[in-house]
């Protein structure tokens, strides 16, 4: 069941990234320079692995 699919590249498809700039959500594509900057430094995390066991009880 561990099969490995192999695609060409003529198969495969630009997988489009939109994130939330400024309110809005839009395209990483269509980022300038300084906002792709800006995008490349950010720090993600998880609100649940960050937050203490306080906010989330049963």
């Amino acid at each position: 069941m561990n099969e490995e699919i192999e695609l060409r590249d003529e198969e495969r498809s630009k997988c489009e990234v939109w994130t939330r700039v400024m309110g809005y959500h839009r395209p990483e594509d269509d980022f300038n320079i300084g906002k792709k900057s800006e995008h490349a430094e950010r720090v993600h995390f998880d609100e649940k692995a960050t937050c203490s066991d306080c906010c989330y009880k049963d």
